[in-house]
């Protein structure tokens, strides 16, 4: 069984951002927290687009002496930030280029991904076609058809329209289940947390405060952000 184990310390103007954590094969970590506690740094740092010192380490490698495009981390953006000037396919086989080089070989590579995510429909598309719900889909399966050993989701249900949040949600929730690499999901969301994550980390100015399962968080919350936020 794989294990992600982080203990970062980001710099950042109000404060510094430390976190320690570890999250094994299979399992999903929610991380939540008020806004500018420091989620997204986290993330940032295990995928390498934000500096800082400590270390990274999936197993016995230290990903904070790779590049991120060498850190085998899958990101989903808060934005999706899919490449507006590529069809659909070609989003996706962007990714699976790491892999097999070469455009043809990496369009063959992102057809399975196309079918297991109903994109196939969707393959000749530019993003400003898709609905929210299927360019959350487009930007999971780029991050997937990468074959990343790490998945980590920032806000992924930010961008999407009340209405078609609880189906999506679901849909999420077994890609999730699927991958079976150690997972971190960025949320502010009660629900997203829980439908995500199986067990939360609560992060405030930068430092971890408290993690456990929901109920454990409500039976005896560290702190009153926390007490508010369980018993939502």
């Amino acid at each position: 069984m794989s294990a992600l184990t982080i203990d970062i310390t980001v710099p950042r103007a109000a404060f510094d951002v430390v976190a320690q954590l570890e999250v094994t094969s299979g399992h999903a970590l929610a991380l939540v927290g008020p806004n500018g506690a420091g989620k997204s740094t986290v993330l940032a740092a295990i995928a390498g687009l934000v500096d800082g010192t400590g270390s990274v380490h999936l197993d016995d490698r230290d990903l904070n002496n790779l590049p991120a495009e060498q850190r085998g981390v899958g990101v989903v953006f808060q934005d999706f930030l899919l490449f507006p000037h590529l069809t659909v396919r070609d989003n996706v086989a962007f990714a699976a280029r790491v892999s097999v080089g070469g455009w043809k070989a990496a369009r063959e590579a992102a057809q399975p991904w196309l079918d297991r995510f109903d994109l196939a429909g969707l393959a000749d598309r530019h993003p400003e076609a898709l609905s929210g719900g299927q360019a959350q889909r487009v930007a999971l399966a780029r991050a997937l058809a990468s074959e990343p050993a790490v998945l980590v989701l920032d806000e992924p249900m930010a961008s999407l329209d009340v209405e078609i949040r609880d189906d999506v949600r679901t849909d999420l929730a077994g890609y999730v289940r699927d991958f079976g690499g150690p997972t971190i999901i960025v949320s502010h969301d009660l629900d997203d947390a829980k439908a995500l994550g199986d067990e939360l980390a609560v992060i405030e100015k930068g430092l971890i405060v408290q993690r456990g399962t929901l109920a454990e968080l409500a039976a005896a919350p560290a702190t009153p952000w926390i007490a508010r936020f369980a018993s939502r």
